[in-house]
């Protein structure tokens, strides 16, 4: 009897992992055809990058309704240094008549010299490849194809058509390009941290198939709810899917690695090391979902698309590192661990680790280097009083590409004008108001009427201002445009730029708040304690100043960066702290188990970074590293993320986590578990009183 219970128990132990193999290629199958359509979803228009509430996202969404809507506008600029010659506007014209007569243009092109005669502009407009972003990609090669420089005479494709596929280029690497990069990377440092041959694949392999399904489930999401899905969400969706998951990973590995010398059978030591190792997971994803779930919050709709993004990325990795992997690991047994095997019974080799050398310099002096940590990280964060200003629109790519190139030409070649006009949206009935009152404005260089909904809805009036822009006289005309035009809309790329500081702000003020008190009632609720808490929010948002004041002191004298991406501070602390409590998790769970054992609370702090201290190295590395694939990319609004993130990790892996957390727990010893019952002193043990011999 005894004997056939205890084989039904070893049969039902060897088919779970085989079931959940088989429940993953079922849920696999069925994703299959919506993780390919993700691509399609994907949107990068202006609108989808602009504050939902703002003048200009109003002008962008009537623009598309007016006759003529999708039409792409392009501005061909011919140049030469020396001043145009004859035969160079003969070119010219021969070359525009040659795109006139392949694609149907909304009106001839008619060529306006600049005054010193070395810049000759054609303005080119086409209904043609309307609505679709493939056409206009195609549309504006074409053009590109036809408009070339010849015999010195430069020639450069600019305007916003030409914008939207120079960005549209960027965007397309972070699909594939992206994807490649941070495995490559993250295989690297899982080779470097295993030391085996085999190990590494299994939690790369699991972290690609957790991707794949959150390109399923975010389709779902688009379909089901119309979740916005971008070029920048999806490449941090993946970022997050590898770096978190990896994250994952590395600390189940190192528990179910500890628990094969204890426990004979690899399943019982994978259920060990998932009830040791599983609360601490599952209340550090929660804590990021809950953390980026907050960006919903936001009024950017970039920002408020890429909470979902990121909170089913993190999901997916949760789900595929606690029930795939395990199962997996289990069905390849010890011998996954090539050469180093963890034998059941035998004892890891002693040594000397640096984290145990890092925790007996705090447990001896925990004060001093608290303040040593904080004086250093205050010092790091006034570098944040030397970030640029905000980033203008023709310096937000890495490289200059030609519509950028072609922007800066005409802004040397028509100094008396802007080569960029402002939008102003008016019902229709007040159009010729609205004119007279545009003109009258101080700052306004011209302006004329545009096109009519049908219906006498709205009217478009173009206005081209006497100053620069993005410059500060011609931030002054929108601001005095909107002043003076009630009922109406001001917008264009100028204008777009404006509301996108003023809602960064705003969504700054709002958003961090809400995330604050989200991660601090998490952290409550799983450490049982009010002080501990408390003193993982404070050294997250203190590595997230710091981590600004690095970028402060890099990105214009290093980089070379003319100004900052308006919504670094507000993304960059979500996912600071978010992911940098974290490790703050995995540590002080550790601690307070060694503190239900028993230990002191020294002996608790110290054993923690002890055990730990490998895993969230190894952690903190791989996540820096997958963000620090963004600095690749071509976007200073992507490279300045990644750039941050990666810094905030490290300080808070190498500094924060192993040195101030840990020498505030020493200092404050079983005071940090207040008012739990591990801040109260163990009942003394009263020695057994025995008779007194008669």
């Amino acid at each position: 009897m005894g004997a056939g219970n205890i084989t039904g128990k070893t049969g039902a132990r060897r088919a779970v992992p085989w079931l959940v193999l088989a429940l993953w290629v079922g849920v696999l199958a069925v994703v299959s055809p919506f993780a390919a359509k993700l691509a399609d979803v994907q949107r990068d228009r202006v609108t989808d990058y602009l504050p939902a509430n703002a003048e200009s996202t109003q002008v962008a969404k009537i623009q598309d309704m007016l006759p003529g809507g999708e039409t792409i506008r392009l501005v061909l600029v011919y140049h030469r240094d020396g001043g145009l010659t004859a035969a160079d506007r003969q070119t010219a014209g021969q070359q525009v008549a040659r795109i006139a007569g392949q694609h149907a243009l909304s009106a001839p092109p008619q060529g306006v010299p600049s005054r010193d005669g070395t810049t000759l502009m054609y303005p080119v407009a086409s209904n043609e490849p309307a609505g679709d972003k493939d056409k206009q990609d195609a549309f504006v090669e074409d053009v590109r194809e036809a408009a070339h420089s010849q015999d010195g005479l430069g020639v450069q494709v600019g305007g916003a058509g030409a914008m939207n596929t120079d960005a549209r280029q960027v965007y397309r690497s972070l699909g594939g390009p992206l994807l490649y990069t941070t495995a490559g990377v993250v295989a690297l440092l899982l080779i470097l941290i295993y030391r085996s041959p085999v190990l590494w694949l299994v939690p790369l392999a699991v972290a690609g198939i957790a991707d794949y399904l959150s390109m399923g489930v975010a389709y779902g999401l688009n379909q089901a709810f119309g979740t916005a899905v971008s070029g920048a969400g999806s490449g941090i969706m993946t970022i997050l899917v590898f770096g978190a998951g990896t994250d994952y990973a590395l600390l189940l590995v190192s528990r179910y690695r500890e628990e094969l010398r204890r426990v004979e059978r690899p399943y019982d030591a994978m259920r060990a090391a998932l009830r040791g190792c599983g609360p601490a997971v599952l209340a550090s994803s929660g804590t990021v979902a809950a953390g980026l779930l907050c960006l919903l919050a936001a009024d950017l709709n970039s920002n408020r698309g890429m909470g979902p993004l990121g909170t089913v990325g993190v999901l997916c990795a949760l789900v595929a590192m606690l029930t795939l992997l395990p199962a997996i690991l289990v069905l390849l047994g010890r011998r996954v661990f090539w050469p180093l095997v963890p034998a059941y019974g035998s004892t890891p080799r002693a040594r000397r680790s640096l984290f145990t050398a890092m925790g007996d310099s705090a447990g001896r002096r925990p004060v001093t280097v608290l303040v040593s940590g904080a004086a250093l990280l205050g010092a790091l964060t006034l570098g944040a009083l030397n970030l640029p200003g905000m980033v203008k629109q023709e310096d937000s790519f890495v490289d200059k590409p030609e519509s950028i190139a072609a922007l800066q030409t005409l802004a040397e070649a028509y100094p008396e004008r802007s080569s960029q006009p402002i939008g102003v949206i008016t019902p229709a009935d007040r159009a010729d108001a609205t004119l007279e009152t545009i003109r009258a404005t101080r700052g306004v260089d011209s302006a004329r009427r545009e096109r009519t909904e049908r219906g006498g809805g709205w009217t478009e009036i173009s206005v081209i201002a006497k100053d620069a822009p993005q410059s500060a006289g011609e931030t002054r005309t929108i601001e005095e445009l909107r002043d003076r035009l009630d009922g109406s809309y001001v917008g264009g790329p100028s204008a777009q730029q404006i509301d996108l500081k003023d809602t960064s702000a705003r969504d700054l003020r709002v958003v961090v708040p809400i995330v604050l008190v989200s991660v601090l009632l998490i952290l409550i609720v799983l450490l049982r304690s009010l002080v501990a808490p408390l003193i993982l929010t404070v050294a997250v948002v203190a590595v997230w100043g710091a981590a600004l004041g690095v970028g402060g002191l890099v990105f214009g004298p290093v980089f070379g960066f003319e100004g900052t991406d308006p919504g670094l501070g507000l993304l960059s602390f979500v996912f600071l702290v978010a992911l940098g409590v974290d490790y703050g998790i995995f540590l002080m769970h550790r601690m307070r188990e060694e503190s239900l054992r028993g230990a002191e609370p020294v002996a608790a702090a110290l054993t923690a970074l002890r055990t730990t201290g490998g895993v969230i190295a190894s952690a903190g590395l791989v996540l820096a590293a997958t963000f620090a694939v963004l600095t690749n990319m071509g976007l200073v609004q992507l490279v300045q993320l990644g750039f941050v993130i990666a810094v905030g990790v490290l300080l808070d892996t190498f500094l924060v986590r192993t040195y101030l957390v840990t020498s505030a727990s020493v200092a404050l010893g079983r005071r940090v578990w207040w008012p739990g019952r591990l801040s109260k002193a163990p009942d003394p043990v009263r020695p057994e009183r025995r008779p007194e011999p008669v």
